[in-house]
Parts: C-alpha cells; structure tokens; sequence
C-alpha cells in the first residue's frame, strides 16, 4: 500500500512539474524580425515620384527628369504628421514602375540627380532617413520590380541592375525595417527609347530566392513583403479589408509575387507551414499618388476608424498611403484627416475596463500560467490550459456592472496561432448574452458589439489545435453609442 501511495504522489509530482513548464511550442512561429514587425500595427505609405507632376497613377517610363521638382519638400513634415498621427514607420517609393529613383542612383541617369530639386544634388531618402531618425520613426522601401525605362528591362541584365540598386538603398540609407516587392510585372513601357510590350515569367525571371539573400544578408532585421512573402503577405486586396478568418500561416511553396494568389491571402492556410502574416495597404485618397482633383475626396477619420477595425483588428496591419502633394508637402486635408482619426482613437480605447479585475478560468495550467496573466498589463506573460484541453473559458469580473462595447484579444504568438473558434458573453442580470464570436485570432483582434451593462464578461475557446495561450484580454466603453 505503502508502495502504491509513493508510486501515486510521483506520478502527480510528475505531472504537476510537466504542467508547469511552458507549452511547446505549435506548428510555424514568427522571427524575431516578425515579432518587430507585429507591434508596429500601423505605418505610412509614401507614393512620390514624377507621376505626382504628370497626374499619373503609372508613369509610363518616359517622363522627363525636369518634371520632378517639389520647391518645398520637407520629409520633416511627413514624418511629424506620421509621429502626430500615431503611426511607427514610414515605406516609400524609392522606385515605382516608372523607374525613376528619388536617391541619387549610381546605376542610372532616370533620377533626382537629373532634376533641377535641389539644383541635382538632392537625396529623398537621405532627407526621409534623417527625418525619420528625428521623430523616432521606422524606415522601409519600396523598389519596383518592374522598371517601365530600363533599355534592358526583360533581359537577365536587368537583374544584375535591379540588385545594385537594392544593395544601394540597404547599404546607405541606416536600418530598414520592411523591403516592398509588388507583382506589377510586365508590360508596355518606354524602355530606353524602344517603345513596346515585354512579358516576362513573374515566376522565374527575377531569381526571387537570390534577391530575397540580399535583404537577409544587408538587413537581417528586414521583413519581405510580396503576395507570397517570405515574411509579410498581401492582403488581397487594396480596399483596406482584413478577412475575419485570417491565419498568419501559410503554404507559401509554389507562390511568387504577381501570381494569382488573391483569393488565398486574406484567410491564409489554417494548416500553413511558414508564418507569414497579412499586411492591409490603402489609400488615404482614391489614388495612391497625388492628385488635386481628389482633395475633396479625402477618407474622413471616421471611415479610417472603420479601416482600422477591419485591419488591425483582424490580426494584420495596416500600412495606410497619404501621398505628398506637388509641393513636396502632405497635403491639408489629408493631415487633418489623420490628426482627427488619432483623437477618434484615443476616445475609443480612452479606458481600459478590465486591467487588474479578478478572473477566473475552467482550466488553468498552473500557477505560473494562471488567468490573471491575461490583464497584468505584460505582453510576455499569458494564461495557458493543460497541454490536453483545448477549450476552456476565461471569466473577468468588473465588480459591479459597467457599460462595455469593445474586446481585444491576443495570443501569445510566440508559441505560434491556436485559436480556431471563440465567443464572447456578458453577464446580465444572472444570465449570460452573447455578444460575439469570432474564428481566429493571432496577435490581435478587436471586436465591436452594442453597449452592453455587464457585471462579467467570459471568453469561451471553443475549439484550438493545442491548448490556448492568451496574452491579453482588454474591455472598453467606446463613446458615440
């Protein structure tokens, strides 16, 4: 008998040890690269080149140096508005198809340098870098794989160009946190003179693998974005459109940018083998570039609210175009969107309800992993189940009843995305209400729901591939309701 209890107590020692070691982690989980990239959430897009004085959208290749010249161009005005506006990084077009280049290029004559801005001797990027450096912004690039004025666009020489230009833009201009590829590939163009149609295989010709080795070795802190990655997928879409199902994994083998993948990215793969989350890109305006004809039709700060619960709250960011205008300026109106879009946010998660609440769990891994991990205030801590159960629920307790309309909820993503199904209920007068449901979740996702007066609010996961690990759970009573 003596032996059997021994041989009890060892078993539960056993399991209470193994219950207090951390999950392992599940299936494909971010760099650390990724993880950077994660908690940026929210940055400018910066479309400027010759088409902001040709009032084109693509430039056709042939546009004049002369014609780029923005008398009062300051990147300290992008950059203030962008911290102003909440933002933590700024991407531009260092090239767009058009193939001119707003740094001083070594490896051809279609660039600032042939302007009359700056008399020839001005640098965009060298300007933006500082100006980013000043208010404590990100920097990333954009580089056209599509050239439009390249004489040698189409030909395996145009590879050995394009990456002369990208081991410039990484090896002069600091640390860069995101490289932006597109599939805008192929077509008619200028070419050096020649004035026709080139069709190339998006899938082949441009050797993504070998570019891709540029990045990594110039800027290994540097996240790739393309349709198919390596690091950050489209969307796919520009509608500023997050999909409520968005896994941050996917089968990426076989996929390339330019390739007609669309209709896969917004969900990505449930049961993907690399990790590789969704980037939402819009405009500001109905153009990606300059426009007078669409100062009016600025996006009002309530329709970018409406944008940053479809992207940021769906598990993905969102990299937002405002276009500097001919002057070299953001323009009025677009500034004073995004100035009020940054109050309208700060009302909304003016308050955080559920910060140090008492909560309570059905199932709780142990005590290092307990449920109050979930609103501590630290991201590195998280509430986790026993490896065997897979749903469970949460319960926050606001202590008497409070008026709430809005969740945030984050996994730990450390150990990977789990979360396939959850739901969320108020308790109202002894008896619970559903207020939401919800499919995945990742690093974040907010849901909105009509203002409820609720003494508890409990989280239910209702199905994961392992068990849960939540990081954060938040409450709010957003205004205007």
């Amino acid at each position: 008998m003596k032996f059997i209890f021994l041989l009890y107590s060892l078993i539960i020692f056993q399991v209470s040890c193994a219950q207090d070691k951390p999950p392992e982690p599940f299936g494909p989980v971010p760099s650390e690269r990724q993880l950077a990239w994660h908690q940026m959430e929210y940055y400018m897009f910066i479309h400027f080149t010759v088409n902001t004085f040709t009032d084109k959208e693509w430039g056709y290749g042939d546009e004049k140096e002369s014609v780029f010249n923005p008398a009062s161009l300051d990147c300290h005005q992008w950059a203030r508005v962008a911290k102003e506006a909440g933002m933590k990084g700024i991407i531009i077009t260092a090239k767009h198809h058009d193939g001119f280049c707003l740094w001083p290029s070594k490896f051809t004559e279609h660039s600032v340098k042939n302007s009359p801005w700056r008399e020839g001797r001005g640098d965009v990027l060298k300007e933006l870098r500082e100006a980013c450096d000043e208010y404590g912004l990100k920097l990333g690039i954009y580089l056209s794989p599509w050239d439009r004025n390249s004489s040698v666009y189409g030909t395996p020489e145009y590879l050995i160009y394009y990456r002369n230009q990208l081991r410039e833009l990484l090896t002069s201009y600091g640390d860069i946190f995101e490289v932006w590829f597109d599939g805008a590939n192929g077509g008619d163009g200028y070419y050096g003179g020649a004035r026709e149609t080139r069709r190339i295989d998006n899938k082949t010709y441009y050797d993504w693998p070998n570019t891709h080795q540029i990045v990594r070795e110039l800027q290994p802190k540097a996240v790739m974005f393309s349709d198919a990655g390596p690091d950050v997928r489209w969307v796919g879409n520009e509608s500023g459109m997050g999909s409520l199902t968005n896994w941050c994994l996917l089968s990426k083998d076989g996929m390339y940018p330019g390739g007609d993948f669309a209709r896969i990215l917004g969900e990505g793969h449930e049961n993907g083998n690399y990790w590789v989350p969704a980037e939402v890109d819009v405009s500001i305006r109905r153009g990606w570039f300059y426009h007078q004809s669409q100062d009016s039709m600025v996006r009002t700060p309530e329709n970018l609210m409406e944008l940053y619960y479809s992207s940021v709250g769906r598990n993905s960011n969102l990299l937002l175009n405002v276009p500097p205008d001919r002057r070299g300026l953001l323009h009025e109106n677009d500034v004073q969107s995004l100035l009020a879009f940054r109050e309208l946010r700060e009302k909304e998660f003016a308050v955080e309800l559920a910060k140090g609440k008492k909560v309570k769990s059905s199932a709780n891994r142990s005590k290092a992993f307990g449920p109050e991990k979930v609103n501590d205030g630290d991201p590195e801590t998280y509430w986790a189940t026993p490896d065997n159960i897979t749903t469970a629920s949460i319960t926050i307790d606001l202590g008497s009843p409070t008026e709430v309309n809005r969740i945030l909820l984050q996994e730990y993503i450390k150990l990977g995305q789990r979360i396939q199904q959850f739901s969320v209920e108020a308790l109202l007068d002894g008896t619970w209400k559903s207020l939401a449901d919800g499919t995945t979740i990742g690093y974040k996702v907010i849901r909105k729901f009509p203002v409820v007066k609720a003494s508890q609010i409990k989280v239910t996961f209702l199905k994961s591939k392992a068990c849960p690990v939540i990081s954060n759970i938040e409450l709010y009573r957003a205004p205007g309701e």
